[in-house]
Order: structure tokens, then sequence, then C-alpha cells
């Protein structure tokens, strides 16, 4: 059986820089303490993780997430402590992508080594917000976009190491495959 990390990885050697489905939103300033509570960060299990992601906010927040392949949320999405438990959980729950106002930093970068899909998109998470709050999500990191409610909203591109890194499902991935022997017998592959 498959990971998360390497389904995403597969999806992404596949050509399918596109993830997205049923969202689920938040507001401003989620802290990284109510992501996944500092008590299970004993784990690195994803799918163990994922069964206490949110879990603060009640068995129905956390049943709706794992219903969800995009998180939506305000301002300030990750902050608190640095924990990359915070993105592996999402993965384990079957999240696809973070799309949000803004990020921590740290948030940001442990997302996109760990395989997750950050994007500070403002006017992609308005427009969820004026067609209700809920509704499918599309987002293409290669190309720089987001649909939602019949629209399309453009976000700064990524460069091409992060997108390197998404598409090998994460950062460590990506560096066993850089550090990996070639046929030719020379170290790292070529993209």
């Amino acid at each position: 059986m498959s990971t998360p990390t390497q389904d995403a990885a597969a999806d992404a050697a596949a050509g399918r820089h596109r993830v997205g489905g049923p969202t689920i939103t938040f507001g401003e300033s989620v802290n990284t303490d109510v992501i996944i509570p500092g008590r299970y960060l004993v784990s690195i299990d994803p799918a163990e993780l994922a069964e206490h992601a949110f879990e603060p906010l009640g068995p129905e927040v956390q049943q709706r997430l794992r219903a969800s392949r995009i998180v939506v949320a305000g301002r300030n999405f990750g902050c608190g402590s640095a924990r990359e438990q915070a993105a592996t959980c999402l993965i384990g729950a079957g999240v696809q992508a973070v799309v949000a106002t803004s990020f921590s930093r740290v948030f940001f970068r442990n997302a996109i080594n760990t395989g997750l899909v950050a994007v500070e998109c403002p006017d992609a998470v308005a427009a969820l917000e004026a067609a209700g709050g809920e509704g499918d999500m599309w987002v293409d990191y290669d190309a720089g976009t987001v649909e939602v409610a019949g629209r399309t909203f453009h976000f700064a591109p990524y460069p091409q190491g992060l997108k390197d890194i998404l598409d090998d499902g994460g950062l460590i991935p990506h560096l066993m495959r850089d550090s990996a022997p070639s046929t030719t017998g020379q170290e790292g592959a070529a993209r």
C-alpha cells in the first residue's frame, strides 16, 4: 500500500500539477496547536497524525477535513510553533493543498518540504467566501492558477526548485532522487 506522499509523487510524475476537490474553510491565524496538538508530535506517521488533525475543534470538523481535498484559510495560517507534523497530518487526512490569504513562513516551508501544496491567493479565498464558503477548488501549481466559483485566479508562480520538490513528493524524496546513482554511473538524475 502506498503512502499519501508516494501517491502525490506518482501524480506529479505523471504530469499532474493540478490538485483539488471539496474545500474546508477556516478563519485567520489558525495555530499549529489547533492543527495538530503538541501531545501527538511523537509520531511522524501521516495516517496516525491525521486521526488527531484539528482535534481541538471537535469530531465534526475532523470528519469534514477528511472529506476535503483543499483547506482554505485567511491570514497567517500555520502560525505558532514550528512543527512539520502540522503539514504532515493534513497530507495524512487526504488534503492536497492549502490555499490561504497568507501563511506563517515556517508552515509554508514545512508544507512544501512534506509535499503539500501551499498557495497564497487572497482573491480565491475571498471568492469562496462570497460563494458561501463551500464548494470545489482546483489549484494548478505549475500554471499558477486557482479555480473556484467559476472563476480563475492567479498567484505568484513557484520557483522551479519548489516545483521540483513538490513533483518529487517532498524534500526527502527529492534529495533521494537527486542523490540516487543514475544508469550512467553519475550521481543525481537529470530533469
